[in-house]
């Protein structure tokens, strides 16, 4: 017996063995096996994983929609909005922004993204007594980064920086989110 026509018959062996074991169990042990067997194939089969990307025209809604609402809080800042990755997709530096703006809005939409968190929310759990997440480069945790989700799971962060305040700024940051709220998934 040649070494393909071995493979064959233990291949076919181990399937009779498994039909046997399936037909054993209950229905719904059966079903959760079948399932676990699907997943396991898929997983095995699929070599690329498919992720959500916030669109370029929901990007300059939030954007826009931000940044009106800077305006109308007498604010100048910077509104940055990252992929899921943390790569920048979106920069609108507003009128009479400082230069150090930029900077912070990216380094809070890259934190919002991240940890799926505010960075309000996050920056509550930061005591200063250690090693802790605020360490991990590229990260801020002062208010103004708000992530962006579709299906419970991140696809972006909005960040602003220039107010005077982290409350201000994501104040500004959930206005940009609400401009598309109604359109993620």
């Amino acid at each position: 017996m040649n070494i393909r026509t071995r493979l064959v018959a233990g291949s076919l062996s181990g399937l009779a063995v498994l039909a046997g074991a399936v037909a054993a169990t209950s229905p719904a042990q059966a079903a959760d096996a079948a399932h676990g067997a699907r997943v396991a194939r898929v997983a095995a089969a699929e070599p690329v994983v498919q992720t959500g990307t916030l669109s370029a025209d929901a990007a300059l809604k939030i954007a826009d929609a931000a940044l009106k609402e800077a305006v109308k809080q007498k604010q100048r800042v910077t509104v940055v909005i990252v992929d899921r990755s943390g790569a920048t997709r979106l920069v609108l530096k507003g009128d009479g922004a400082g230069p150090q703006t930029e900077e912070s809005a990216r380094r809070k939409a890259f934190t919002a993204v991240s940890f799926g968190r505010t960075t309000s929310e996050l920056g509550k759990g930061i005591n200063g007594g250690g090693p802790s997440i605020a360490d991990i480069p590229g990260t801020l945790f002062l208010g103004g980064g708000v992530p962006v989700a579709s299906a419970g799971t991140p696809v972006a962060g909005i960040g602003v920086g220039g107010a005077p305040s982290g409350d201000i700024d994501e104040s500004i940051a959930q206005a940009g989110l609400k401009a598309v709220a109604g359109q993620l998934r």
